[in-house]
């Protein structure tokens, strides 16, 4: 008969037990789920490099703090997911940076895209709305840009960015509102329809198959 800690682990990782005396096998279902979709947000945000650093570092202060989890108060994702946050924070200057410089590259590709057609005219369109996006997500404050991407790149639904953020849903649903006004006031040339739904969509990913 299993007893509750093995119970608890059974039901899955949505909100585990993290308080029984052998987590290791919990925090290994945890690392199996979360681990490769944290990897792939982190690097679109600062790198490969820094983002395998970043996920290794989040599992290993979630392990150290896993006493103050509370399962009745989020999910283990926005609980990682809000780690990962706060560690981000110390590389603002380098996703700013890379923004920035991704985003001077927008006019040197429409230059290039006029010159050429087929497939090398695509490739570069697509570059140039990326550079776009990127110069709009520069111009965004700190806390405005991990809203917005916890929502569009990581897939978090706005409760669960509320989770990881330590705020309230309502005031990540009105930030969420007010980001996307500035950015169609602000930043009509990323309106095309692929940009937008990269801005736009609410809680996908990892979500969608809970």
């Amino acid at each position: 008969m299993k007893n509750d800690h093995e119970q608890a682990g059974s039901r899955g990782q949505d909100r585990p037990d993290l308080g029984g005396p052998d987590p290791a096998p919990v925090f290994g279902a945890l690392f199996d789920a979360h681990a490769a979709p944290l990897q792939r947000y982190l690097a679109r945000r600062v790198g490969t490099e820094t983002a395998h650093d970043l996920v290794a570092e989040t599992f290993l202060v979630a392990f150290r703090r896993r006493e103050t989890y509370r399962p009745e108060a989020g999910t283990a994702r926005a609980w990682l997911y809000g780690i990962a946050t706060n560690l981000l924070r110390h590389h603002v200057r380098t996703e700013t940076r890379a923004l920035n410089a991704t985003a001077r590259l927008a006019a040197t590709s429409q230059m290039i895209s006029a010159g050429h057609d087929g497939r090398v005219a695509e490739r570069v369109d697509a570059q140039s709305r990326a550079a776009q996006l990127a110069g709009a997500l520069a111009e965004l404050s700190v806390a405005d840009r991990d809203t917005l991407l916890l929502v569009s790149w990581a897939g978090l639904d706005p409760g669960e960015v509320a989770e990881a953020l330590g705020i309230p849903a309502g005031t990540v649903r009105s930030r969420l509102h007010r980001i996307r006004r500035w950015l169609r006031a602000n930043a009509p040339e990323i309106n095309s329809q692929s940009t937008k739904d990269e801005l736009t969509r609410e809680g996908e990913g990892e979500s969608a198959g809970r």
